[in-house]
């Protein structure tokens, strides 16, 4: 049986052929003055960008994020990053029998699988008022939640990756509480959930993801700060005492700098963690990404996130078999 080829198994060079969606499609101006469409293909090997130059007006309206189209070009490479040298496009058609869902990435764990350890984490929250808090903003926000993606480009953008990337940080929480046993275990791990829940408001979903009006004027870590305000009514809790006050702290300061978007640094030892953990867990994924791009003995892309920059993949075996000698 032949595998088909998908968009990251071609190298530069190759002659490019297959059905992508097309995940964004942004117009810009060229220098010349003729519009151009800035492109991101996506399937669920990764994503590349390429550029539609000379777009017609008719091109503009047809080639819209979320649409499938089948791609015709060349792989390329500019200044370190992959491309796709555009040759021929067209949307796909009814009798090419498929949808976007056909191309989207997908979390690395089954929903179920992902829904059992969230429940069985919110369990483990003993401190009453946190796990009321956590119950009823993530019964408002369960279905967004399970199928969001944890950002737009950067990590966990695919969908269920907002769930994906909560439950990573749950797992190295757990370690972190076993090795240091004086941390608040139950805040840890509200604050962990609770984290990126914004995104569920700050992004427009799993498809042709972008952000919303919200989400470019305020920003996740205030969202979901309002939202667990406003869910402390109907619960009868109040925002100003020092339990609730705990578990917003651990949201508002997570992203660790201001210039980073939190408000606050972190001024709890479970705010440092949960900081901390955060940043670990979306470098790996970026960096596996990345890595996993790019041929043994050579440099990755540059890593916009990571301050622009590349990284080795080893020749050796990644995961070398253990002699029994």
């Amino acid at each position: 049986m032949t595998t088909k080829k998908q968009l990251m198994d071609y190298v530069v060079d190759d002659a490019v052929d297959l059905f992508v969606l097309l995940k964004s499609a942004d117009v810009r101006t060229a220098k010349n003055g003729k519009p151009y469409i800035a492109m991101v293909f996506e399937d669920r090997s990764g994503e590349i960008s390429g550029k539609y130059w000379d777009a017609s007006p008719t091109d503009i309206d047809s080639y819209v994020a979320g649409r499938v189209v089948h791609l015709q070009g060349k792989r390329e490479k500019y200044q370190t990053h992959p491309q796709i040298k555009i040759m021929h496009l067209r949307l796909a058609e009814p009798k090419d029998g498929l949808t976007p869902d056909d191309f989207i990435e997908q979390a690395p764990m089954s929903r179920a699988a992902m829904e059992d350890y969230i429940n069985q984490t919110i369990f483990e929250i003993e401190q009453p008022t946190w796990q009321r808090l956590v119950r009823k903003l993530m019964t408002t926000y369960r279905e967004a939640f399970f199928t969001y993606p944890a950002a737009k480009s950067n990590h966990h953008a695919f969908r269920g990756g907002l769930a994906f990337h909560t439950i990573s940080i749950l797992k190295l929480a757990h370690s972190v509480v076993q090795q240091y046993p004086d941390l608040n275990a139950s805040l840890l791990f509200a604050g962990a959930i609770l984290h990126d829940l914004g995104k569920t408001i700050e992004l427009s979903g799993p498809e042709a993801t972008t952000y919303t009006l919200a989400g470019n004027l305020i920003g996740h870590i205030v969202l979901i700060d309002g939202e667990l305000v406003r869910a402390c009514d109907p619960l009868k809790l109040d925002p100003q005492a020092e339990d609730v006050l705990l578990l917003r702290h651990m949201i508002l300061s997570h992203h660790g700098l201001l210039e980073y978007g939190s408000p606050v640094r972190p001024a709890l030892r479970e705010a440092e963690v949960l900081h901390q953990l955060d940043e670990l867990d979306a470098s790996i994924m970026m960096l596996d990404t990345v890595v996993s791009h790019t041929a043994p003995g050579d440099f990755s892309e540059r890593v916009f996130a990571m301050d622009g920059r590349r990284f080795y993949r080893p020749t050796q075996p990644e995961h070398p078999t253990t002699s029994t000698d």
